[in-house]
């Protein structure tokens, strides 16, 4: 509110509900900018903010109680459990928003509001402001001007506060406990779905809502494919198995990708793949603390595995030459990471005015470099064919540099061999 204008007025609608088969519907999951700034968890809700209203400054649109619909699709905290449990100034039912709203959008000059976000209630909302010129006999005043929420919520939301990065710790505590039940159990014959439920297993064992996306795991080819879900196939001895896998935490998303060797020794070629990823992520943690610019860790990546793969025939030229011409996006096509919070792909802008953004203590985000070698590719020695590697930890800038939230899993490979022999 302290950074709305004078005379305006906020509106943040639930997500809606997504139908699976006729009446049974997919998880719901909020609107993330809904939960980040009053938690309520239901779906047809609507949440209004008026910064110096006498009558309430928050107000909730939601579903009544409705001992029948909850019979079938559970409990409902009707208005007056938004206003007891989610300290709302003032709540009403949802089929009353068509009147209520109008006289709240009346005289005001301009609403917040994340435009396209959702194309139902886009049109929704516009008719309500059209609408308010039929009040006070068409003399009323409807807002002039919209303006973007997610401008703003999304700069809060990049900043962690003590209590976000305590549940974002606890996420990937349990994230990386996780990996580590997947490196112990891995064995030749077991499938990839097999790993996948121990892993979900382990999430939802210690606390974990759900996984945060869906699970990654990826043995031998098939981590050389970057979004692979299928995770049906069966593990083999001498391949690496990808997992790239997080949990939801009380809202809170973590993300983690370890490769490791399906029998628990790395192979030579393996070894050297394994090596160059986990120096160039190793080199990019070392770039982010408060005042570096984003970029430089994405830039470290890229210098160390041109040069790995240089000193391994991967590649062939001078360094500065083929990372100015991209030869290494044939090997890893990615960048360094990505935001991480309530959504694993989280909000905030990477540049401001053209220009890469300097870290901020509470930032947090992920940092995975990869090497992906298809096995399909002729131009590259048969040994190294088929090789994948990724290693992707969650990190947290500090005041004084930056803390690996996920630390707690094995990333080097005598670490990792150690485990697996155990």
């Amino acid at each position: 509110m302290a950074m709305m204008l004078p005379n305006s007025i906020a509106v943040i609608c639930a997500a809606p509900e997504k139908i699976r088969s006729k009446d049974t519907h997919y998880p719901y999951k909020q609107n993330t900018s809904l939960t980040y700034l009053c938690g309520f968890p239901e779906a047809e809700s609507v949440m209004v903010i008026m910064p110096d209203r006498d009558h309430g400054e928050f107000v909730l649109f939601c579903r009544d109680k409705d001992p029948l619909r909850e019979t079938w699709d559970g409990y409902r905290e009707g208005p007056e459990g938004a206003v007891k449990n989610f300290a709302a100034d003032d709540a009403f039912p949802i089929d009353d928003i068509d009147d209520i709203l109008l006289g709240m959008l009346e005289g005001k000059d301009r609403v917040y509001y994340a435009i396209g976000k959702e194309v139902e209630f886009d049109r929704k909302l516009m008719d309500w402001v059209n609408n308010v010129r039929t009040l006070r006999d068409g003399d009323a005043m409807p807002p002039g001007e919209f303006v973007d929420l997610d401008h703003l919520v999304n700069e809060m939301r990049l900043i962690k506060t003590a209590g976000e990065i305590k549940l974002m710790r606890r996420a990937s505590q349990i994230a990386a406990q996780a990996h580590c039940r997947a490196m112990q159990l891995s064995q030749p014959g077991f499938y990839e779905y097999q790993l996948q439920a121990e892993i979900e297993h382990e999430f939802m064992a210690r606390g974990a809502s759900a996984p945060a996306y869906t699970s990654i795991v990826g043995g031998g080819k098939n981590g050389c494919i970057l979004h692979y879900i299928e995770n049906r196939d069966q593990l083999k001895a001498g391949d690496l198995v990808l997992i790239d896998a997080g949990c939801e935490y009380k809202n809170y998303a973590s993300d983690i990708t370890r490769t490791f060797p399906v029998n628990g020794k790395f192979t030579p070629p393996q070894a050297a793949i394994y090596d160059i990823v986990l120096e160039a992520q190793l080199e990019a943690i070392k770039l982010i603390g408060p005042g570096l610019e984003y970029n430089l860790a994405n830039e470290a990546t890229i210098r160390v595995i041109t040069e790995g793969l240089v000193e391994l025939n991967i590649l062939h030229g001078e360094v500065d030459a083929l990372i100015a011409e991209g030869a290494y996006r044939e090997f890893y096509m990615h960048s360094a990471g990505h935001w991480l919070g309530m959504d694993v792909h989280d909000v905030g802008d990477y540049k401001i005015d053209n220009k890469w953004r300097v870290y901020e203590p509470g930032m947090v985000l992920t940092v995975e470099p990869g090497i992906y070698i298809s096995p399909d590719n002729k131009n590259v020695d048969a040994k190294w064919r088929g090789i994948a590697v990724r290693i992707e930890d969650d990190i947290l800038v500090t005041k004084t540099g930056c803390e690996d939230l996920t630390s707690g899993v094995p990333k080097t490979r005598d670490q990792i061999e150690l485990l697996m022999a155990g």
